[in-house]
């Protein structure tokens, strides 16, 4: 179980105060569950992401994993502990292969046909990228897709991806909901996944919705996904009428 308790996160303004980001959240996370958070940009989702694996530490508020707070505990620290992070542009490391990569995220040499496992769950031809460099020569959809296969490769507790659809074709995007859907119905771990993606939203268990910082809505997905659905439907017709003069 993950829980937010108070937490805030500010930066300094322009004016010489304080601009918040994360403005005072409590959020209890239940183990196993597929969590979508979404929201309008500049709302605070990837911040939010980012103050549980540790590369932002909150202003104020603890953050707490089973029980354990984690809050003081460095990236490296929360790894141990399970918690994985697939970032919106994904480091690249000349010289490494996609197999080792996969192998040292596993904690262990992986055998050739679970590498090529991992790497066909979210739209790469094995035969294509297993000894390739993580470097330069892919692009990045391509490393992005690979960084999100070692999480998949990885024991986790808790999975956290920021906005995995961004720079991926629509084939792949297809392959990666379906390596979605299948750690939905596993439930072995926590999962978290920044999106604005409808199809990705329709896998959830619960749907957070976070704006300005705060959190607008949070809960099941068949109580807050409709909302979200009459929200856009009212915008868009509010949009049409303006244009026509209504």
């Amino acid at each position: 179980m993950l829980e937010l308790k108070k937490v805030s996160f500010c930066v300094p303004s322009a004016d010489g105060g304080k601009h918040d980001i994360i403005d005072n959240i409590s959020l209890t996370l239940d183990s196993g569950r597929f969590i979508v958070i979404t929201g309008p940009n500049g709302g605070g989702k990837s911040t939010i992401a980012k103050l549980i694996m540790g590369i932002e530490k909150p202003t104020s508020g603890r953050i707490y994993l089973d029980g354990e707070d984690i809050t003081d505990l460095p990236i490296e620290e929360r790894a141990k502990r399970g918690i994985g992070y697939a970032f919106q542009q994904p480091p690249r490391f000349k010289g490494l292969t996609v197999r080792r990569l996969l192998s040292l995220a596993h904690g262990s040499e992986l055998p050739e046909d679970e590498c090529c496992a991992y790497l066909t769950n979210v739209g790469l031809c094995s035969a294509d990228y297993l000894n390739r460099e993580v470097d330069s020569s892919l692009s990045g959809g391509e490393v992005k897709r690979i960084e999100i296969a070692t999480l998949m490769a990885r024991k986790l507790r808790l999975a956290i991806y920021d906005e995995p659809e961004a720079g991926i074709d629509l084939w792949s995007f297809a392959m990666l909901i379906k390596s979605f859907r299948s750690i939905s119905e596993s439930r072995h771990e926590s999962t978290i996944i920044i999106s604005h993606q409808e199809r990705i939203m329709q896998l959830a268990d619960d749907i957070l919705v976070l704006a300005d910082g705060k959190i607008k809505e949070f809960g099941p997905k068949d109580d807050v996904f409709p909302k979200l659905l009459s929200q856009v439907t009212s915008n868009c017709n509010f949009r049409s009428n303006s244009k026509n003069g209504g």
